[in-house]
């Protein structure tokens, strides 16, 4: 049920922006009078799903859903018609037009895709508002794996900067460590502020596991699988764990490395039931895990920040939103060109997408989610690829500033070997995703 839940998630999601990225260039080929001769969701080689004809265009669905294409008279892209371009040009064809309606029509996606972000982003923040820990929230510190105890941090620590800029949303400090390379992180430790720095040969395990930091709670049982140890041990929902052994173990992390010390030992855990103190005489499983469900949600042990927006607020906030979110994305993408971080290792194709998707339906992470895709999107379509529209955009700008426009020779190899380098790109993508299916 969840696999289906997240691939329905993910089908209309990239059905949604397909269709406007795809309408985008429809809508400013329309307005140029240039006929537009199919508009398909999903690529139909051999049959369509579906098809009709309205006045000059064919709209129809395909079976491959690998995206969506509009076929425009009189230009070269991924149809490769051939036979059309060696007649003589029309007045309703695209090679007809003049070059910067050519080039808005080329832009009409991605202009298209960077609108539906701001929309979304809007809306979604006019109806939710925003939710999030901020860092000096964090009462009890942070809390570390085995990534950030290689780097140097510590439970407990206390974030104060990254490279001397502070971070509001907690949520976002790896974010802020990852993609603005940051040197160092600053923190408090014991009542005494420490400089850790970030080394270089952290970074392809930093990229790997970008949840190396969390907040630090407590050890709260929050439910129990059908066979749990625990439960059978004596432990309750809502019991919260103070010692082991008159050890103190009040923190996630002190809990677990209390297992781990006392593995296969009989022990005393006491508890923290309503109001009153229990304890709880066991011995520890040899794997160190009592099966137990933790309450992980930070409502539950800290003040959030909310901030809620009326109508006409949430517009300029969308738009904010959505170019911190395109300006982050780009500098993600740059990792990729880092060959030191190794983030090529971790770049994933459709079944990262749809695993990012929530296992049950939330339509606030549905719209973010979708939006985030819009900007992608929007951006991978912008480089100056042949095939995607920054190729052709490309070729537009150079014949702007010449005034040569490119041969049709040529344009036809360009789209050859644009579109070689996309197959090529997401068998790499989907490939890494298979091969982490084994791993």
């Amino acid at each position: 049920m969840e696999i289906l839940v997240k691939t329905t998630q993910l089908l209309l999601s990239l059905s949604i922006l397909v269709i406007l990225h795809e309408f985008g260039h429809f809508f400013f080929a329309r307005l140029f009078k240039t006929r537009v001769e199919k508009f398909y969701l999903f690529f139909n080689p051999w049959f369509s799903l579906f098809k009709v004809k309205r006045g000059e265009t064919e709209y129809g669905l395909g079976w491959l859903p690998l995206g969506g294409y509009v076929k425009i008279s009189g230009m070269i892209d991924e149809s490769m018609d051939r036979e059309q371009m060696k007649q003589p040009p029309q007045p309703y064809e695209f090679r007809s037009k003049k070059s910067w309606q050519r080039l808005l029509i080329m832009l009409g996606g991605i202009i298209f895709n960077v609108i539906t972000a701001f929309v979304i982003y809007s809306f979604v923040l006019f109806t939710w508002g925003e939710r999030y820990l901020k860092t000096e929230n964090a009462v009890n510190g942070i809390m570390v794996d085995s990534t950030g105890i290689k780097m140097g941090l510590q439970n407990g620590d206390f974030i104060l900067d990254i490279d001397g800029q502070k971070t509001e949303n907690f949520r976002l400090i790896p974010h802020d460590v990852i993609v603005n390379n940051a040197r160092y992180i600053k923190v408090l430790r014991n009542g005494e502020e420490k400089s850790i720095p970030v080394p270089e040969w952290i970074w392809p395990e930093l990229i790997k596991n970008p949840t190396f930091v969390q907040p630090r709670i407590p050890f709260v049982v929050q439910g129990f699988p059908d066979e749990s140890y625990g439960k059978n041990a004596g432990f309750e929902i809502g019991d919260r764990v103070v010692a082991i052994n008159d050890s103190a173990a009040v923190f996630y992390d002190e809990v677990k490395n209390g297992l781990n010390t006392h593995k296969g030992q009989e022990v005393v855990f006491s508890v923290l039931r309503k109001k009153d103190t229990v304890q709880i005489h066991t011995r520890i499983p040899d794997d160190g895990l009592l099966q137990i469900f933790l309450e992980t949600t930070p409502d539950s042990f800290f003040v959030m920040n909310e901030k809620s927006y009326g109508f006409f607020e949430s517009f300029p906030a969308g738009v904010e939103r959505t170019f911190t979110t395109l300006g982050s994305y780009v500098k993600q993408f740059k990792l990729l060109f880092q060959p030191e971080t190794k983030a090529y290792e971790s770049l994933g194709g459709f079944i990262s997408i749809g695993k990012i998707f929530p296992a049950e339906w939330d339509w606030l992470a549905f719209w973010s989610m979708t939006a985030f895709l819009s900007i992608i999107l929007a951006f991978m379509n912008f480089l100056p690829i042949p095939a995607l529209d920054g190729g052709h955009v490309l070729f537009l700008l150079v014949e702007m500033v010449t005034g040569r426009k490119p041969g049709d020779k040529f344009l036809e190899y360009a789209q050859m070997v644009g579109m070689f380098l996309l197959i090529a790109l997401l068998l790499f993508a989907n490939g890494n995703d298979i091969i982490k299916l084994f791993k």
